[in-house]
């Protein structure tokens, strides 16, 4: 819709924000250093409104929580867009100057009342007129989001319903404002940057692209396809479907965070050659035929790019232990023994040159200059420009932003009288991911020993267990276990789980139903029932 898939806005700019709306992220868990920038421009007196169906810590410290109910995030923000439109705050100068298709939008809004919004979110009517009338109204209000947003079938259309509003207040290109999606991993920016992507070469150009596939071509002495290739859901389903034979994983326990890990499990045993590349062993390594050992971000040289595009250096501080190589150099060794004729690589400083050259949003970036003058952020166009801190400053990237008038649609799979609770899914904050480093540490473990279960006091009673019981949690996929955490964080109705524990999984419960665009699995909403074990 703008035309570059990263935050608009920097981190250091949260601080000297003035409204900060916060949806679908537990900010201060999975993000905590974004949260420590929220916090303080909460002490400098900015507003904070967190949308989200549980109560999180940032919630304490907000001024409204609206704990809407899971999967109906387009009917709020809908009819936020709704309250602007009627109140006439929309940014006229701004779209007419700057956008597309902003009518379409306003025709699709116009039922969703906030009336009608509360009786499909549970969240009141006044809070969702007060939000957003004070988003409209303040210049530096900023927009941050993640996971909770996207893991949904219909997660794209929370992106595009967000967008929508960004756009329709003219908060694109203004410092401390902006649509900014939080990156989970360190490198997950990075890695969408340098191609890791069914859809696009590195710098974010399109495998259909005709002219940037003759380029990559002709930089890589070899014919490259003009289809794109599957996203990561698409992957598993083929995988379960028996029409994908082989899978190289690397650097990701798909076992314990892909939904629906039981046929997951199943389609791995069928899988004719499994080659997993990673730095420690994982529940996935027990499907493997080939296990290539690679070194940790501390035993190589190389960049990370965080969540607001900064390209950092990291540093080798200690050699890998045993037969343990940097990535880039078992990949090379791998494509020169399939028949590549891959250069000869000297340093990571040589791939990321080249990578630079071939893709201009990166083009003034090496690692001399990152040695130099510290992170720079794209688009850095020439070795004399000096990074792009806040993004479409002289309006949208691709020249007009794209309004997407978005209707909602119900969540894949929705409580019946066998699976009456909602489940979601999340992380915690002593546990990373599929916790293949952290559940290695006594500390870490100390804090967050076993998998537990978030149950509202009343469903809890309903169901006859208290806190620190012992239950099976059961979906249409299978059954883990888990203990009972009593607690007010989340609605009545509704569980959370983590899913960092590879004994309780409860990726095994999930559903591995996929966003109509993306294919990104609905890990927000599933139906479960919760039985004592």
């Amino acid at each position: 819709m703008f035309g570059a898939g990263a935050m608009t806005n920097s981190i250091p700019e949260i601080r000297d924000a003035d409204f900060l709306f916060v949806i679908g992220s537990n900010t201060t868990e999975a993000h905590p250093i974004i949260a420590m920038e929220m916090k303080r421009a909460v002490e400098r007196g900015a507003r904070l409104v967190v949308a989200d169906p549980r109560a999180i810590r940032l919630t304490e410290i907000a001024d409204r929580h609206l704990q809407l109910r899971p999967g109906t995030d387009v009917w709020l923000l809908n009819a936020m867009a709704h309250v602007i439109i009627e109140a006439g705050l929309v940014d006229q100068a701004f779209i007419d100057a700057h956008t597309e298709g902003f009518d379409d939008v306003v025709r699709t809004v116009e039922r969703y009342t906030p009336e009608e919004a509360e009786e499909q979110t549970g969240v009141p009517a006044r809070d969702i007129r007060d939000t957003a009338l004070e988003y409209a109204r303040t210049r530096k209000a900023g927009v941050y989001y993640t996971l909770g947003v996207t893991e949904h079938t219909h997660g794209t259309d929370n992106v595009y319903a967000l967008a929508n509003l960004v756009l329709m207040t003219g908060h694109l290109g203004v410092r401390s404002a902006g649509m900014n999606p939080l990156r989970g991993q360190n490198n997950v920016q990075g890695a969408n940057d340098s191609g890791a992507s069914p859809v696009f070469y590195p710098g974010y150009q399109r495998v259909v692209d005709d002219e940037a596939r003759a380029k990559f071509e002709a930089a890589w002495g070899v014919a490259l396809s003009p289809n794109e290739g599957h996203n990561l859901n698409v992957m598993m389903k083929e995988l379960i479907k028996g029409s994908m034979k082989g899978l190289f994983v690397m650097g990701e326990d798909i076992v314990v965070s892909e939904p629906d890990a039981s046929t997951l499990e199943r389609a791995l045993n069928a899988c004719e050659f499994l080659v997993c590349q990673d730095i420690l062993p994982t529940e996935t390594q027990r499907f493997a035929d080939v296990i290539l050992p690679a070194a940790c971000f501390a035993e190589k040289d190389g960049v990370f790019t965080n969540s607001d595009r900064r390209v950092q250096r990291v540093r080798k501080a200690v050699d890998a232990p045993g037969e343990a190589r940097p990535d880039w150099q078992i990949l090379g060794d791998l494509a020169r023994a399939a028949g590549y004729d891959m250069p000869h690589y000297e340093s990571p400083a040589e791939v990321y040159s080249e990578m630079a050259s071939l893709a201009p949003k990166f083009a003034g970036i090496s690692h001399a200059r990152i040695d130099r003058e510290g992170g720079l952020q794209w688009p850095c166009e020439d070795d004399r420009h000096p990074g792009t801190p806040t993004l479409h400053l002289d309006g949208p990237i691709k020249g007009r932003a794209t309004f997407q008038g978005v209707e909602f649609r119900p969540s894949d799979e929705l409580p019946d009288s066998e699976y009456p609770l909602v489940l979601s899914t999340g992380r915690t904050l002593y546990q990373y991911n599929s916790a293949t480093q952290t559940r290695r540490d006594p500390g870490t473990v100390a804090k967050d020993p076993e998998n537990f279960v978030e149950v509202h006091r009343r469903d809890a009673k309903k169901l006859g267990v208290t806190e620190g019981d012992s239950v099976v949690v059961s979906s249409r996929r299978g059954s883990v276990k888990a203990r009972v955490r009593v607690s007010p964080r989340v609605r009545r109705g509704c569980v959370w789980m983590p899913f960092h524990f590879a004994e309780s999984r409860a990726n095994v419960l999930t559903n591995p139903a996929g966003d109509r665009v993306t294919q990104t699995a609905e890990y927000k909403v599933c139906a479960v029932r919760i039985e004592a074990s």
